[in-house]
């Protein structure tokens, strides 16, 4: 179960994840009712971290009570699993079907315009899931996996064993840039869409 809300005066955002083992669970209407609970407290609270989001009060314990108390009701591991949180100008909020994902997104300016971008690039992050705003923020240990899989793709296509990692390094930019930055515009599949960010936002 992912929650994403924005606060009434469009100004604040959060996101939690409220992970239970089985689909079974994470359907249910009372595990869904407690995830919405959690996610109204986060965004009253504001709070800075995770641990500080279990430790807030609820129904006379802690929400990190609660979680505990119903790992033995329910008898499976359920976790509050992630929380994020997100102040801007403007920010909106996305939730993919059936609560599988949730997303928020600050914009610099509050209109209808920047409203709709945002939505655009809240369904774009929840469909496509990129990691990184340009091609130096994908992280070392993917470009490594990329090289690999360029690697296999080379030698199965026979290419000597020595030029591999030439081939490899010289596919790279492309798998790197469509999958991670650069990709298919989800609302209008013909449009490319450039994930970007300005130095002074949190991603």
């Amino acid at each position: 179960m992912v929650i994403a809300q924005v606060s009434a005066d469009g100004k604040k955002g959060i996101v939690i994840k409220l992970s239970s083992e089985t689909d079974f669970v994470a359907k249910n209407e009372d595990f869904i009712a407690l995830a919405k609970k959690f996610a109204n407290i986060a965004l009253e609270n504001f709070p800075a971290s995770k641990d500080d989001l279990l430790a807030l009060p609820f129904e006379g314990i802690t929400i990190g009570d609660k979680v505990t108390e119903q790992v033995g009701v329910i008898g499976e591991k359920i976790e509050l699993a992630n929380y994020e949180h997100l102040e801007a100008e403007q920010v909106v909020s996305y939730i993919h079907s059936g609560y599988r994902a949730g997303v928020i997104v600050g914009m610099n300016k509050a209109n209808a315009q920047s409203a709709e971008a945002g939505e655009d690039l809240a369904m774009q992050v929840a469909a496509m899931k990129p990691v990184a705003v340009d091609k130096d923020g994908v992280d070392a240990d993917t470009v490594a996996k990329e090289i690999e899989i360029g690697k296999e793709v080379a030698r199965a296509e026979g290419k000597p064993e020595e030029m591999l990692e030439k081939i490899a390094l010289g596919k790279l930019n492309k798998p790197i840039r469509e999958q991670y930055f650069n990709q298919a515009f989800v609302a209008r599949w013909k449009e490319t869409v450039r994930i970007i960010s300005h130095p002074s936002t949190r991603t």
